[in-house]
């Protein structure tokens, strides 16, 4: 479990409003309480036991998280900027992601891959059914934002397009 992770599981604890969870795996032991302080705000702790010599330099990074959320803002602001000239292709559906027809098959696009609107992307397993995606705009891919063979929610961003 990484600090992303666990990032996430408290900020999912803290809106469920629990007031504690706990989670255990065969190396990784967690706590999560929360609590008001006296001056009403919310109080989140974190008790890790790790028992693996290599995951040892995890419980250090668990106290970064607010310096990591802090300098989160400034860092994606510039590809942000960047990036808002491109076009978010997003899943449809939740499924399996494939970029390919069939294992034996070469993938639908690649990034430089010049796509028509109506053209197929990839296609997404929901159910045994596999679902073709189709390109909403016409332009260049630039970015293939998923791993074949992944799961994906419901609007998750899959490609971007350079529309220009």
């Amino acid at each position: 479990m990484d600090i992303k992770e666990i990032q996430s599981l408290i900020k999912f604890v803290a809106k469920s409003g629990a007031s504690e969870v706990k989670l255990e795996m065969e190396d990784l032991k967690i706590t999560i309480r929360t609590g008001s302080t006296s001056s009403g705000s919310p109080e989140t702790t974190i008790v890790q036991q790790i028992p693996v010599p290599q995951a040892q330099s995890a419980p250090p990074a668990a106290h970064a998280p607010a310096a990591q959320e802090a300098a989160a803002p400034k860092a994606e602001s510039a590809p942000k900027s960047e990036e808002s000239k491109y076009i978010t292709i997003k899943s449809p559906i939740i499924g399996t992601f494939y970029r390919k027809p069939s294992p034996d098959k070469p993938a639908f696009v690649e990034v430089g891959t010049n796509v028509s609107k109506g053209d197929v992307l990839c296609v997404i397993e929901a159910m045994k059914l596999f679902n073709d995606i189709e390109s909403e705009v016409s332009g260049k891919i630039v970015k293939v934002l998923v791993e074949d063979s992944s799961p994906v929610e419901f609007d998750q961003p899959l490609f971007l397009v350079d529309p220009s």
